[in-house]
């Protein structure tokens, strides 16, 4: 029988929600690709959320870091 605090060391929901970010990341690379004339509008969009996971990504491995000390 696993017990909570077992599950919680294996630490999968913020190992889930890093797969789902960076997965929505990548389809929204995507799409911004398959444009044919993207606009201002849509370039920002981009960046922001490229920006957002590049904070996501730092703050996870700090996160991941601090832990395993």
């Amino acid at each position: 029988m696993v017990t909570v605090e077992q599950f919680l060391k294996w630490k999968i929901l913020p190992r889930c929600m890093m797969l789902a970010s960076t997965v929505m990341s990548w389809r929204c690379a995507e799409w911004f690709m398959d444009l044919q004339d993207p606009t201002a509008s849509q370039s920002a969009f981009v960046s922001v959320v490229m920006g957002v996971m590049t904070g996501v990504f730092g703050i996870w491995m700090g996160h991941e870091h601090k832990e395993h000390k």
